[in-house]
């Protein structure tokens, strides 16, 4: 289990500060879905906020217990009904295909109307690798590569 330090903790706090609320436990309980989308919640955004609904204080602080053991989760805060969450992303490795560049791209290119009164025209475009953009709004082509003449001219000898 992870161990912050009170100055990580803190740092978490002040972050978690601008935060909604992500997961609400209603008068069910922690049930395995909560659960479920606590999980996910914490996959996708590290540090959540969760809202508990319920008068009790102890059936609260139950609930945030469950929560951390159950989810390998740090506790940050609890004020109230709210529970403040943390556990890191999990990085996944980037798969890298063996192929080179950066293969298809969609480019959305604003051209102003002529007379200049009118709405301008947006047009979506798929680029691929070697195409670029121009200021006028047109799209060109890197040149080939030049292959050098000493080659060519041993490639014909042979």
């Amino acid at each position: 289990m992870l161990k912050l330090t009170p100055a990580e903790r803190s740092a978490l706090r002040s972050e978690a500060h601008a935060l909604n609320p992500v997961v609400m436990i209603g008068e069910a309980g922690l049930t395995p879905a909560v659960l479920k989308e606590i999980d996910a919640s914490l996959n996708a955004h590290g540090l959540i906020k969760v809202r508990v609904f319920g008068d009790e204080r102890e059936a609260r602080i139950e609930i945030y217990e469950t929560i951390c053991d159950k989810l390998e989760a740090e506790p940050i805060q609890h004020i109230g009904k709210l529970l403040v969450l943390y556990r890191p992303k999990k990085e996944e490795p980037k798969e890298r295909s063996g192929k080179k560049g950066k293969g298809l791209r969609e480019v959305t290119i604003v051209k102003p109307s002529p007379s200049g009164t009118k709405r301008p025209t947006v047009t979506k475009v798929l680029l691929k690798g070697n195409e670029r953009v121009t200021a006028g709004g047109s799209i060109k082509r890197a040149k080939p590569r030049q292959a050098s003449s000493k080659k060519s001219a041993l490639g014909r000898s042979r």
